[in-house]
């Protein structure tokens, strides 16, 4: 599957058009900006476009640093074919990533690997290193500042407003979130020199008010002056005979945590510079200098976001970095200064963003309910639904375990024998009907891949298939590529992305124990593809976190059920764990079949066949259940 022999890695960013005139769309732009502020010249870069001469007409927006260079959509390596732009070939040509965050991620790792002292570029992935990298899929933050924003800002550029309107919401969710106090590592002691300089200050000038428990005015705070940003800076080593390392008196050590003043945001994450910032910086930049004449009186809502575009000019080596790209920041008061009209209307308190998102927040925890599934069930028994598994057709079937290479023995890390044992039963299952479904030539994807369990089995069972391996988590994606190569194959690739960044034609899709909403994402995948599939689901309970997907999904269901008690049926559907009494075992197993029955016929509606039925033995795992599905146009292909 290797379609290039690289000494590079290539970057592949998209180029759009408007009026016929090639663009950078944010998405490229923020990654050119960080490879400007990184000085990263590991990468060969490909804009992709169909109109001739683009990276000589961009020029002005392009980084002396990279080597770019121009390719046709046609001309794209495979691997990258099949994702959304943005996206790295690794030198292989064997591994692919894709998807903002990820790539941007990768360009900081290559950056700090080929020069280790760059602790500026390290600091970007925060201080658990973690800066992006939950998935948007899990993460509200990183869906709305990788995807909300930029896509938000874009829709505004496309159709720029020529009268005062407000801002949009994932604008102001990004306002209200940075109007809120911050929490960071060790920020005991930043707290209490902040209320020492406080009482300083308050000493020196009786007129001034004490502000120990009162919320600041953003427009006040823009001096660089303030403890916050004299740590955020300190943190990136130029804040010059400003240390914030100063031992407060013993009056301050004294003041409980409760009455210590509370940290203004500096940056997006909190008191330092971050990943997240860089790729907001771009996207808000051309939000508010869009903002001209009447429509300038948009920025009243805005305070918070100007401070933080303000001291965003304070970070050592940013407007340099920016310049190069083409973006020329401005100072608040050019922005402020143009003429205005009245005020927009204030943002309805029923749309209000930070309530939205406080909202989502709180659906990660389970709601705890009242009474069991017993009504619920019952409701669909009187309706005629009931819990029903098709038999499985290949009960006995094994792979030869004894004879295959110790690289496909699922034995990773410290799984017990008895695991293993149950591991490989899950994956005579799966491949026993995967291999009933797939032909010679077929592409088959693995999503949620993790170390490869299922992929590297099926490309070394079925050598005259494409086998792709799909999975967010780079450590367990690399060391699927390890085994793969250990192994020889050559029918197999990998790529690094969220699941909707996956955008290339295929024939089987097959997840096993793919958690919550995932399941159902890829059964999108493969209906929007028409494939077959072969789906293990798991963690029922976090299906009602989905934002992607309303539940029941079927028409029937949705008659019968409200989504209150189709939520019940999915907590109980995690009981099915060995050490729980077999009554309750045994309601568990069947709202597992009644939330797996509307998938199936929420896919039958988009014309599958499909089948719910128990992995052979069933003790195999507490999630034994599998969906087959298959179009109906298929059904004599085989």
């Amino acid at each position: 599957m290797k379609d290039v022999n690289q000494q590079h890695s290539s970057l592949f960013l998209e180029v759009c058009c408007q009026n016929e005139e090639p663009r950078l769309p944010l998405h490229s732009s923020i990654a050119f900006f960080l490879l400007s502020y990184c000085d990263c010249d590991y990468f060969k870069v490909h804009l992709v476009s169909n109109k001739p001469n683009t990276s000589e007409i961009l020029k002005s927006q392009l980084p002396e640093c990279v080597d770019v260079r121009d390719i046709r959509p046609e001309d794209l390596p495979r691997l990258v074919r099949g994702c959304r732009l943005p996206a790295v070939l690794d030198e292989t040509g064997g591994l692919c990533r894709a998807g903002l965050a990820v790539v941007l991620r990768h360009i900081i790792n290559k950056t700090i690997k080929a020069d280790p002292s760059r602790n500026d570029v390290l600091a970007l992935l925060g201080f658990k290193k973690t800066c992006l990298k939950a998935c948007a899929e899990v993460s509200k933050w990183t869906r709305l500042c990788e995807i909300g924003i930029p896509s938000a800002v874009e829709d505004h550029l496309r159709n720029p407003p020529i009268d005062p309107r407000p801002p949009p919401i994932s604008i102001l969710t990004l306002e209200q979130r940075l109007a809120e106090p911050v929490k960071v590592h060790n920020d005991d002691k930043i707290r209490r020199q902040k209320l020492q300089e406080q009482r300083r200050n308050n000493k020196n000038d009786d007129n001034l008010l004490d502000r120990k428990h009162t919320k600041s005015d953003p427009q006040s705070s823009t001096s660089p002056d303030g403890i916050e940003l004299r740590a955020a800076l300190a943190k990136l080593s130029v804040a010059a005979g400003s240390s914030v390392t100063t031992r407060e008196c013993s009056e301050i050590r004294k003041v409980k945590t409760n009455d210590l003043p509370e940290l203004e945001h500096v940056f997006a994450e909190g008191l330092y510079f971050t990943l997240t910032d860089v790729v907001l910086l771009p996207c808000i930049h051309q939000y508010l200098t869009s903002l001209r004449g009447p429509a300038s009186s948009t920025l009243h809502h805005l305070p918070y976001l100007l401070r933080w575009y303000s001291r965003v000019h304070e970070v050592p080596g940013l407007l340099q970095a920016a310049k190069a790209c083409g973006i020329m920041l401005v100072t608040t008061e050019a922005l402020l200064s143009c003429p205005a009209g009245p005020p927009p209307p204030p943002p309805s308190v029923e749309g209000n963003p930070l309530n939205q998102l406080e909202q989502e927040e709180e659906t990660t925890t389970q709601i705890p309910f009242v009474g069991g599934p017993r009504p619920t069930m019952t409701k669909l028994k009187e309706s005629g639904i009931v819990a029903a598994f098709a038999p499985h057709p290949h009960p006995e079937w094994t792979l030869p375990w004894d004879s295959l290479p110790d690289a496909i023995n699922p034995t990773e890390g410290k799984m017990s024998n008895i695991r293993t044992v149950r591991k490989k039963q899950q994956l005579n299952n799966l491949v026993a009907m995967v291999t009933q479904l797939a032909k010679p030539g077929h592409t088959i994807v693995d999503f949620c891949s993790g170390t490869g369990h299922v992929g590297i089995v099926l490309a070394h069972a079925l050598p005259h298939c494409q086998v792709l391996l799909i999975e967010n988590k780079e450590e367990s994606l690399m060391r699927a590529q390890s085994r793969s190569t250990e192994l020889g194959l050559e029918n197999i690739g990998f790529i690094q992305a969220n699941l909707d960044y996956f955008t290339g034609p295929f024939h089987v899709g097959v997840a096993l124990h793919a958690c919550g909403v995932a399941t159902d994402m890829v059964m999108e995948h493969c209906i929007q593809a028409s494939a077959a599939f072969v789906i293990s689901p798991c963690c029922y309970g976090f299906i009602p976190n989905a934002t992607k997907f309303t539940f029941p999904r079927s028409k029937r269901f949705q008659e019968t059920l409200i989504h209150k008690e189709h939520m019940i049926l999915c907590r109980f559907a995690d009981q099915t764990a060995p050490q729980l009494p077999p009554e309750r075992r045994l309601i568990g197993k069947q709202c597992m079949g009644l939330v797996d029955l509307d998938r199936s016929w929420a896919a039958e509606s988009h014309g599958y066949r499909v089948q719910v039925m128990t992995m052979e033995p069933d003790t195999c795992s507490p999630k034994n259940n599998m969906l087959i599905g298959k179009p109906h146009a298929q059904d004599g292909a085989h």
